[in-house]
């Protein structure tokens, strides 16, 4: 049989007819001039209306989980029991994802290690400085005596501009000696003393010149980019294979590589310092990522240039040390790379985002 369509007010409505020949047939309006739609075929039947914009009640319809539930329900006890257990289940979920999130640690800055904190300053950990020139810092200064260096150049090995210690004491020895007064060879006339204050000024314009140029070549005294060019000197030292190959020992070969028939290659004999080892690419990566990352957290949040360049260094070094991970995996090479660095498996594994 046939539906029928009344006119509303405002809106048409229609209902579903009843199945015919297996389907569903649905009768849609017809315009007529006297209001109301009839089939023309099938005597009409009248339908009780409903409004279309009125939801859908599905009370009826209940799921097999809401049925457990319902005859759950019945028992007090047993559906407080439940509801217990659930909430400990939902609370020991939450506080393993914490301990799992804790356990990865910072994918961008790692675990701070005294290595990555001389970074800062791109003075190793292990310069230190003395007494007498940690007092020597306190006292004040004047124009004869002007104050000591922040740094003090004199006890560091690693010096700004290439400069290594022999090669500046070598240089001011040789720039005193150039600027001594000459000596006159007619001793007779010379006066005593106008020589001896000649030599006193010359020693005190000595000092002072001595430690303006220590002052120059000290790497606290440096720009940010001095600072990274020493940083990646001071890893190619660290972490190339130029110089780790003599007290670090190289992953154990597999069992194909044991096995095979191949003849073995010789190793390319290196000329100079190794720079593209991926322990030293890894390295540069994370001074530099360092630097973006302190620049980025404080006062330029908004800085998306620079955002978008961390973005980039994670992103490298996270390929670098999948690459590592796989190949040098429990080798010395990995160990040391991880205890220097302070790298965590969030610098590796998973996805690493900057907000």
């Amino acid at each position: 049989m046939d539906g029928i369509l009344v006119k509303r007010p405002f809106y048409y409505c229609y209902t579903i007819s009843t199945l015919m020949a297996g389907k569903a047939l649905f009768q849609w309006p017809i315009k007529s001039s006297y209001g109301f739609l009839y089939s023309e075929s099938v005597k009409p039947q009248i339908h009780r209306w409903r409004n279309p914009y009125r939801s859908f009640s599905a009370s009826f319809c209940r799921s097999k989980s809401q049925q457990r539930r319902r005859g759950v329900s019945e028992d007090s006890y047993a559906y407080r029991h439940a509801r217990q257990r659930s909430a400990a289940n939902v609370a020991r979920k939450v506080e393993l994802r914490e301990q799992r999130a804790a356990a990865l640690g910072d994918p961008i800055r790692g675990v701070t290690t005294p290595f990555i904190e001389s970074l800062d300053s791109a003075i190793p950990s292990e310069v230190t400085t003395t007494d007498e020139a940690l007092a020597n810092s306190t006292t004040t200064s004047s124009p004869e005596k002007p104050p000591p260096s922040p740094a003090f150049a004199a006890d560091e090995d690693h010096l700004n501009y290439y400069f290594t210690k022999p090669e500046l004491e070598e240089s001011l020895e040789y720039s005193r000696t150039l600027s001594e007064p000459l000596v006159s060879s007619d001793r007779e006339r010379v006066d005593p003393a106008k020589e001896a204050a000649e030599a006193k000024a010359h020693e005190a314009g000595h000092k002072i010149a001595f430690e303006a140029v220590s002052r120059i070549v000290s790497l606290a005294n440096a720009n940010n980019k001095e600072r990274t060019r020493a940083n990646v000197q001071r890893i190619i030292d660290t972490f190339g294979r130029h110089n780790t190959d003599t007290f670090l020992k190289p992953k154990a070969p597999s069992l194909q590589s044991t096995y095979s028939t191949a003849a073995e290659q010789k190793p390319t004999p290196r000329a100079g310092p190794d720079t593209g080892s991926s322990e030293v690419q890894i390295g540069i990566l994370t001074a530099k990522i360092r630097v973006l990352a302190d620049r980025y957290e404080g006062a330029n949040r908004n800085d998306k240039v620079n955002k978008r360049n961390l973005r980039l260094l994670l992103h490298r070094r996270q390929k670098l040390l999948k690459y590592m991970h796989r190949k040098e995996r429990g080798s010395e090479r990995w160990t040391n790379m991880i205890e220097k660095l302070g790298l965590t498996e969030a610098t590796w594994k998973g996805q690493i985002a900057v907000e």
